[in-house]
């Protein structure tokens, strides 16, 4: 993108910043997925949620 457009972003931004709530809705997503790769990373994800390996199933044309 242009710098430009950034820049005009980052100041509509700055006149009108998100309320607390948004930020922490935006924070505690981002918490959740940090959460959800650990668990992954550490092997304590439940078998059950794990898809299986194999073919993606197809659409009918």
């Amino acid at each position: 993108m242009n710098n430009m457009v950034w820049l005009l972003r980052a100041v509509k931004w700055v006149r009108n910043p998100p309320s607390a709530r948004m930020v922490m809705v935006v924070f505690g997503v981002i918490g959740a997925a940090l959460l959800l790769v650990l668990l992954e990373w550490l092997g304590w994800w439940p078998a059950w949620a794990t898809l299986e390996h194999g073919r993606a199933p197809r659409l009918p044309r």
